[in-house]
């Protein structure tokens, strides 16, 4: 679990009714991070931030989140908690926390009024522990689904995956919130038969359609000792598991977002790091258990 990486801790508040939810990790002082998008529909908070050539490296808290854009604001609550813990990037009128947030689209399941907000992320915050964390239908995952590309026949359940590598003293870990327009290619047989045998359609095309939204999110993490370009490097390797593991990945109906963060207690070759974080991405989606999808909003 992405709790293999020593100091982190990960928090989760679930609407089981509604069906979404927010998942929060929380980062030891001193970890760096950035981030990458990929895919047409992105729905984030703060990712310009940290971008290599802006000035603030540190990261206190990410925040992946059901209720798509209106499911930022749950990073209210988490840069709440953070500045009552006292943490942040020291200014003279105190602490400012950097939460960066990403967000999937849930809406069109349970209830479209159920978004994760300030006291939702407070909530996830207030939970977040080391150690063994739920994943699945739960925190950002609760409302996920995959396979849309195939027409609502073809739809299933997402949610919240994780995987952790490890090579010597090295750890790299990731946590992602599956909510994609493709499918999870769980044995790398996802790409046979295409597009003869992909969604239905008299030129047998994938062109999104607007029964249900999505987006593949996540953080990863490790104990190496990068900078924000090595960070950076590593967002995109993630990405590539992301590729091996969802057919078809990064589409413009995806707003498919990384951010990878490093705690710097490990000296190692950057190439290392990229290749563990691919590898951590594609298990981490494989996890994900396959189960029937919730129960769409009708009418």
């Amino acid at each position: 679990m992405i709790t293999d990486v020593e100091g982190l801790e990960v928090g989760h508040w679930t609407d089981a009714v509604g069906l979404t939810g927010c998942t929060v990790v929380l980062f030891p002082e001193g970890t760096v991070a950035s981030a990458e998008v990929r895919g047409g529909a992105p729905a984030t908070r703060e990712l310009a931030l940290l971008d290599p050539e802006r000035t603030v490296s540190r990261i206190d808290a990410a925040v992946l989140t059901g209720g798509s854009a209106f499911g930022l604001a749950s990073a209210d609550g988490v840069m709440r908690w953070c500045a009552e813990h006292g943490r942040g990037f020291p200014t003279a009128a105190g602490p400012v926390p950097i939460v960066p947030a990403l967000g999937l689209f849930d809406l069109l399941v349970g209830d479209p009024l159920a978004r994760p907000d300030g006291e939702a992320g407070y909530s996830a915050c207030a939970t977040a522990r080391g150690g063994r964390i739920a994943l699945g239908p739960c925190g950002a995952g609760t409302g996920a689904t995959v396979g849309k590309w195939r027409g609502p026949d073809g739809i299933r359940a997402g949610g919240l995956g994780s995987a952790t590598v490890v090579r010597g003293d090295l750890v790299v870990s990731a946590l992602v919130a599956v909510n994609a327009f493709g499918d999870i290619d769980r044995d790398g047989s996802g790409t046979d038969g295409v597009p003869a045998d992909g969604p239905s359609g008299a030129d047998g095309g994938i062109e999104p359609g607007d029964a249900f939204g999505n987006t593949t999110i996540g953080v990863l993490a490790t104990n190496a000792r990068l900078d924000k370009l090595g960070c950076l490097v590593v967002a995109q390797g993630g990405h590539d598991g992301l590729a091996r593991s969802l057919v078809p990945a990064h589409t413009r109906a995806d707003g498919d977002a990384l951010i990878a963060a490093a705690t710097g207690s490990v000296e190692v070759d950057l190439d290392t790091v990229r290749l563990l974080a691919v590898v951590a991405t594609e298990r981490a989606v494989r996890s994900v258990p396959p189960m029937p999808a919730p129960q769409p909003r009708r009418g």
